[in-house]
């Protein structure tokens, strides 16, 4: 790979589409303690807003083998404009919503297929355009959904109560059409220069023991990110601080997943991509238990935000990379494409599960906050396994090529 020059252009593209598709989402925090707080829609229940949000997210990873098929097929800027017109029609839809299953069809559905059509088609575009400065320029890719979500937690919250809830929604559709427009046009993949395998499913990797402790990792660290990302800014209000003081949480902690994102990437090309995967994601997780279990004023909230934040989002940084690493480069849209679907799960239940831990007394969130350290402490143990394994496979390789 040529290691830079236009893949910088790619970078910038791809943090930005980022920043307007899961930036947008991650603000979900601000919307959920909007509808807990104002009963928005008469007969919605906590558990229904709930499924919402992880249903966006689950609907942009179950779309991920069609968009993978459609990449192939009509190739990336096709695939990036269908997304494009979903998210749109998903956004502009939400602003005229005023029954629960509106809001399901719209924010829910039709923005997550068309997050799905836009991840899909743009993550496996920077990491063909290095090879020493790999992790490093995909976590400043993944690093655009952080600060996304900081400008976009803040913003949402402001433009809710200046403007209302159904402009809120339309400024958001017409920012996110306007930004991935030009970013589409300016993109470029290198399928064709490096032979992308863009298979949807290759079955043959589940008898792989090391793949499947990647999937292990991402399934605990989803449980726990899922419900960090969008309890957070409720947790504040929980503990009597105001929504915009729940929005600045919520906004602080897409910050350091934008400030973290690139440090994480920088040091995985040094210290080794499992290695600095693995402890970050333990890090998430003693923090939550350490930290967030004893955070009760603005000041220590803000605090555990910023430097939770730096590590909650390691998957989403370093996903690509690790997969090179356990399955080659060739084989990662397909290993990618499993990874998405297997998601689904927990990224549509955990922040219900979250929701339903809550109990009456003085700590509501208590057994939210220790779900969500133990996720992330399991997802750093299948870290520590696949470590193992990699050290077994280099050793083999090295008696191999003396032999």
């Amino acid at each position: 790979p040529p290691d830079g020059g236009y893949g910088w252009v790619c970078v910038v593209c791809v943090a930005l589409m980022n920043a307007h598709t899961w930036g947008v989402n991650s603000s979900y925090g601000v919307f959920l303690s909007h509808y807990l707080s104002n009963n928005s829609f008469p007969g919605a229940t906590s558990l229904d807003y709930a499924f919402i949000g992880g249903l966006s997210i689950s609907m942009a990873l179950i779309v991920s083998p069609l968009a993978t098929v459609s990449a192939r097929v009509f190739g990336t800027q096709i695939t990036l404009g269908f997304g494009i017109l979903l998210e749109f029609a998903g956004l502009l839809g939400a602003s005229w919503s005023n029954r629960i299953w509106h809001l399901f069809l719209s924010q829910g559905l039709a923005f997550g297929f068309g997050m799905g059509f836009l991840f899909v088609a743009s993550v496996g575009i920077v990491p063909q355009w290095f090879s020493k400065k790999r992790s490093f320029a995909n976590s400043i890719a993944a690093g655009g959904s952080g600060i996304g979500g900081m400008v976009y937690s803040l913003s949402t919250n402001a433009m809710i109560k200046s403007i209302g809830l159904g402009w809120a929604f339309r400024v958001l559709a017409i920012l996110a059409v306007v930004v991935n427009t030009i970013c589409t046009l300016l993109v470029r993949d290198r399928n064709k220069a490096i032979g992308s395998v863009q298979m949807a499913f290759d079955v043959r990797l589940f008898k792989r023991v090391e793949f499947l402790f990647l999937l292990g990792w991402g399934f605990f660290s989803m449980l726990g990110y899922i419900v960090l990302l969008f309890s957070l800014p409720n947790y504040a209000r929980s503990i009597g601080l105001s929504p915009q003081q729940g929005s600045v949480i919520g906004a602080l902690l897409n910050l350091g997943q934008g400030i973290g994102r690139p440090f994480v990437g920088y040091f995985s090309d040094a210290a080794g991509r499992i290695n600095m995967a693995g402890f970050c994601t333990f890090l998430a997780g003693l923090f939550c238990l350490v930290i967030w279990i004893f955070a009760k004023s603005y000041g220590v909230l803000i605090f555990f935000a910023i430097i939770t934040g730096t590590v909650s989002g390691t998957f989403w940084a370093t996903v690509a990379p690790v997969g090179a690493e356990v399955v080659g480069i060739q084989v990662v849209p397909s290993a990618l494409s499993i990874c998405w679907v297997i998601l689904v799960l927990p990224c549509t239940f955990a922040e219900p599960i979250a929701l339903e831990l809550r109990t009456t007394s003085v700590n509501i969130y208590r057994h939210a906050q220790l779900f969500t350290g133990f996720m992330y402490i399991g997802a750093a143990i299948c870290m520590w396994f696949l470590r193992v394994w990699k050290i077994n496979d280099n050793e083999k390789k090295a008696q191999a090529k003396e032999e």
